[in-house]
């Protein structure tokens, strides 16, 4: 039997994060690869009565087909809970926010398309993109965020912008304000739609980001949104807020998918949600967070040799490192491993013009030990991977 795969199939390709972290499951490794966020924060205890309470009360609904929009309590909660005028009959309940993305690539995108994403951007969106044939453009960006005349140069035709303006996923940096409102200004001189996504802006640690580029122009955007960060991804619950005009087709698309998220899941959260749970219990997931960027930091500064940068990000989960000239992450790699510490190369955050460079640390599943541990490790295997032509690098180290 010969089976004719659609040729939308040859552009799927499996994750590379997901591919690495099948080596980190040997045992002794310290792994900085996953983007995962520590299982430390996960409310059992609330999830347990939250589930106990909707069983006994509720199950019958809670375990019945429900409505594609989602569950009209936590489409109510989500509108609350965003910064700008939301109207619930505008928010998706999606499963995971990946879906999300999943559904913008089917009602946005045809084959040959120009997608504009940041330089570098989240390699799920990419997944997610990739199948529909796009043409995807990189557009430069900065410790600011987007480069605007790059953007404004490359937008012609473009489809949307996906951007990542809190705590970016893959690099940490956080957009400026002078940068969104430059953004949010040029898009709408452009005509150019804005997908915004925002899996990680409740965990800053100092101080709150700037207001979402959507709540400036929200006919003009989307906005995606997590639970995944803030209570637990295995819950696989994310949000969408479209412009009215839109959410129609975003709607059929949810409903050709999978009918309907979890139902029993949505009334859960709506549960724990209650009584404002989450002003109690993000700060406890801030709080350890920035010991572990700080712990990660500190062991930067103390073990990496000279030559190699990386950045201070203000929240999220994702540290970003830079080697020095003439090193390649995809080949340190395995020398890291060796010494029993991984880590994903930048490489595959890149829609074009990728930097070999580059590398993705996350600081978030660690303890502050094996931080400090997998970072002179990984400081070990870089001064063994330097060039020969920088002896004074391998000298400083």
């Amino acid at each position: 039997m010969t089976w004719t795969q659609a040729q939308r199939a040859h552009k799927m390709n499996p994750s590379v994060i997901r591919e690495i972290l099948k080596v980190t499951e040997k045992p002794g490794i310290i792994s900085f690869a996953g983007g995962l966020p520590s299982p430390k924060t996960f409310p059992v205890a609330a999830f347990r009565e939250a589930c106990d309470k909707v069983l006994r009360e509720d199950g019958h609904a809670a375990l019945q087909y429900a409505a594609s929009e989602g569950y009209a309590p936590l489409r109510e909660m989500v509108a609350a809970m965003l910064p700008w005028e939301v109207d619930p009959a505008q928010v998706l309940i999606t499963t995971g926010s990946q879906q999300g993305l999943d559904l913008i690539a089917k009602i946005l995108i045809d084959a040959g398309s120009r997608v504009l994403v940041e330089t570098p951007t989240y390699l799920g969106a990419l997944q997610a993109f990739t199948p529909m044939e796009p043409e995807v453009v990189g557009v430069a960006s900065d410790e600011e965020g987007v480069d605007i005349a790059d953007l404004a140069s490359k937008a012609a035709g473009a489809r949307f912008f996906y951007v990542l303006p809190n705590f970016q996923n893959p690099t940490g940096r956080t957009m400026s304000e002078a940068r969104r409102a430059a953004l949010s200004a040029e898009a709408a001189r452009l005509g150019l739609p804005i997908v915004e996504d925002n899996p990680y802006g409740d965990l800053w640690f100092d101080t709150p980001p700037p207001l979402p580029l959507t709540a400036r122009n929200p006919e003009g955007c989307v906005y995606m949104g997590s639970f995944s960060k803030i209570l637990a991804p295995g819950l696989r619950l994310g949000f969408m807020v479209a412009p009215k005009s839109l959410y129609p087709k975003l709607l059929q698309a949810k409903q050709a998918a999978d009918l309907h998220t979890p139902g029993f899941n949505q009334r859960m959260v709506v549960e724990t949600m209650k009584n404002n749970f989450l002003e109690r219990h993000v700060p406890t997931i801030r709080a350890l967070y920035k010991s572990q960027r700080d712990a990660m930091l500190a062991a930067m500064q103390r073990d990496m040799p000279k030559g190699v940068s990386w950045n201070t990000p203000a929240g999220g989960m994702f540290l970003w490192v830079r080697l020095p000239e003439g090193m390649n992450a995809i080949d340190l790699l395995p020398k890291a491993v060796e010494r029993n510490v991984a880590f994903v190369p930048g490489w595959a955050f890149y829609a074009d013009h990728a930097d070999a460079r580059t590398l993705r640390l996350s600081f978030v599943t660690s303890s502050v030990e094996q931080i400090n541990i997998g970072i002179a490790a990984l400081a070990a295997a870089i001064r063994e991977q330097l060039p020969t032509g920088l002896p004074e690098l391998r000298a400083a180290a």
